[in-house]
């Protein structure tokens, strides 16, 4: 498995010298600084590229595309989409020609993770990301005051809002968007509370299977041009896997997952295993979820939380939490092998360890919320130490 790390372009706080001594080689980004919906050029891709390989010495290469955007038009399915997917055909083939054949994307309408703390205290001063579900339903009721929220909480959460309502300054309710909209580090647009309520009004009627059928659009616009590429497609998981602001989510479980691999049958039509994601959602046995799945799997975002009876939950230790990641580990090292010896040139997936507590050294260095280097970089040394415990054990290629 290859070991990589998320890099948000050069005006990350982390530099890259500072990733190579993590021991991750391979480098997940995005140019952030397109719009959406717009080309990526082979001289943008290039010019990226040409950053992350400045120093030979420190052997980093560009491995995965995190994310190549899916414009909003699309997820709504509305006005003339035919050049929105022309761009993305061409940005997928700039970029196998530039060789970056690992593109994850995600379809999550208006909003990307969403979390309600981004500063949960610790033992020893450390923090973590939380969702806290009575900090969501003050949001979405009294805040957002959409139509019809109320009835989706149960009365122990509902009342718990209230309170957290009624006692919140102005400084906390901007403090409370803010971090809701923390979620899109690398988006093109954030929302105050108009404009979320405006966005949410534009999917007003699209449910579901109508979402559904959006995603089977594009990925029939998009998947053989990539498959002609040799590009590998791989769709984000939800975050938290449930509906929200009576947004409807598709990526959500197992059966969202067949839905997706089945309907344009390819190779290149693949998922990112987001553990951390597909753990916050009470139903999902993740490990079972790995296995199944492992055929399709290009791109695994390991991480772990530990859920709460009212739908909150904490991100945990990468080897803590929920999800047994040993289990997921295993089935990745497995399908691994496979490909291996089936002949694949390109058998390993790579792999990142996906956020991270905020620790030592971390704190004021301003790198986006959820992606520090002293958390992260203890997370990879622990699936590392599983990954090369593993395959010794089962004698399995690294």
């Amino acid at each position: 498995m290859e070991q990589s790390w998320r890099w948000f372009g050069p005006d990350d706080a982390i530099t890259l010298p500072e990733i190579r001594q993590t021991g991750a080689v391979g480098i997940v980004t995005a140019l952030h600084h397109v719009p959406y919906g717009e080309v990526w050029t082979r001289e943008e891709i290039d010019r990226r590229q040409r950053i992350i390989g400045a120093d030979a010495s420190l052997g980093l290469h560009w491995n995965v595309v995190e994310s190549l955007p899916v414009a909003e038009a699309v997820k709504l399915g509305s006005g003339d989409l035919a050049p929105i997917f022309a761009n993305y055909r061409q940005s997928l083939v700039n970029l196998a020609r530039q060789g970056v054949t690992t593109v994850c994307y995600n379809f999550m309408p208006v909003i990307d993770w969403t979390r309600t703390e981004l500063a949960a205290p610790l033992p020893g001063g450390a923090t973590a990301l939380r969702f806290n579900a009575h900090e969501y339903a003050a949001f979405d009721c009294f805040m957002l005051q959409r139509p019809g929220a109320e009835a989706e909480q149960t009365p122990e959460v509902l009342a718990r809002a209230r309170a957290w309502m009624k006692a919140a300054s102005l400084s906390d309710q901007d403090r409370l968007l803010a971090t809701i909209m923390a979620g899109l580090p690398g988006a093109y647009a954030r929302y105050d509370v108009p404009g979320l309520r405006g966005m949410l009004d534009r999917y007003a009627g699209i449910t579901p299977a109508v979402l559904r059928d959006h995603l089977r659009r594009f990925l029939q616009e998009v998947v053989p041009t990539a498959e002609a590429e040799g590009v590998r497609l791989c769709i984000h998981p939800d975050d938290p896997p449930r509906p929200l602001f009576g947004l409807p989510r598709i990526v959500s479980n197992a059966e969202d997952l067949s839905f997706i691999t089945t309907a344009v049958p390819s190779p290149a039509n693949g998922i990112t295993l987001c553990t951390g994601s597909l753990g916050a959602g009470a139903a999902n046995d993740v490990p079972a979820i790995a296995a199944r799945f492992a055929p399709h799997v290009h791109f695994a975002h390991l991480r772990n939380v530990a859920k709460e009876a009212d739908g909150s939950f904490m991100e945990a230790d990468h080897l803590g939490g929920d999800t047994d990641m040993v289990a997921v580990m295993g089935s990745l090292l497995d399908e691994q092998a496979r490909r291996r010896a089936g002949g694949a040139a390109a058998w390993r997936i790579p792999f990142r360890p996906d956020h991270g507590h905020e620790m030592h050294g971390d704190a004021g260095r301003r790198t986006h919320p959820g992606y520090p280097l002293a958390g992260r970089m203890r997370g990879l040394a622990e699936l590392r130490g599983v990954m090369h415990t593993l395959a010794r054990l089962r004698a399995l290629p690294i």
